[in-house]
């Protein structure tokens, strides 16, 4: 199985890096970046199945180092706000990008990780009345910036993807001494390694998304 391991940032998967994994793609920060490095690579060599790593904020009371496969991401600023609300360009009528779900739902289950909904924002939340809003018209967990691009480029593409994310912070104030990147990263290379171990000997059949 030939596995493409991507990451916004070379220090999120570093530990992992170092065990040798053939293939490793650092995508750069933000959903731009992300689109154009996945879609490079893809080019060049497409993989049986992308593994996207990394860490990331909390809407709810997870603790930091907690590891989530995500089910579905969401384009969570394609829109526009108003009147203290906000449109998404499904709700416009202009496209249908906002909810990206994972089809792959036998291995979801094979990586043995709760699984939970993310946003993708390309900037880190921290208004109050936005988080609000997002919590209370959103069923998720986890907020990256580079996770809805991951979806969105294999799904189109019909390319197996999984998406991990550790927590580091809860979403708000950008406080770090409130952060734990060094734990975040600690236990998303701990789970990414035991994964990525599993998967090298796995059936193929876990790369067939549910109908």
């Amino acid at each position: 199985m030939h596995i493409l391991l991507a990451a916004a940032t070379t220090f999120e998967i570093q530990p992992t890096i170092g065990g040798g994994w053939s293939q490793v793609l650092i995508t750069g920060v933000g959903g731009v970046a992300t689109t154009w490095s996945l879609m490079r690579q893809i080019g060049i060599h497409r993989p049986d199945l992308i593994v996207q790593a990394g860490i990331g904020g909390c809407f709810t009371d997870a603790k930091p180092g907690t590891v989530f496969a995500i089910r579905e991401d969401e384009l969570a600023d394609l829109g526009v706000w108003e009147n203290e609300s906000f449109r998404t360009l499904s709700d416009l009528g202009l496209a249908d990008v906002n909810r990206l779900p994972n089809p792959y739902h036998d291995l979801l289950a094979f990586t043995g990780l709760p699984e939970a909904s993310a946003l993708t924002i390309n900037e880190i939340t921290t208004d109050p009345r936005r988080i609000s809003w997002y919590r209370q018209n959103r069923d998720a967990v986890v907020e990256s910036m580079e996770g809805g691009p991951l979806h969105y480029v294999c799904l189109r593409e019909n390319i197996p993807f999984l998406q991990l994310r550790s927590i580091s912070n809860a979403v708000g104030v950008r406080d770090k001494t409130k952060w734990d990147i060094r734990l975040a990263i600690t236990r998303l290379n701990e789970q990414l390694t035991r994964i990525l171990h599993r998967l090298s000997s796995a059936d193929p059949s876990l790369l067939t998304p549910l109908k």
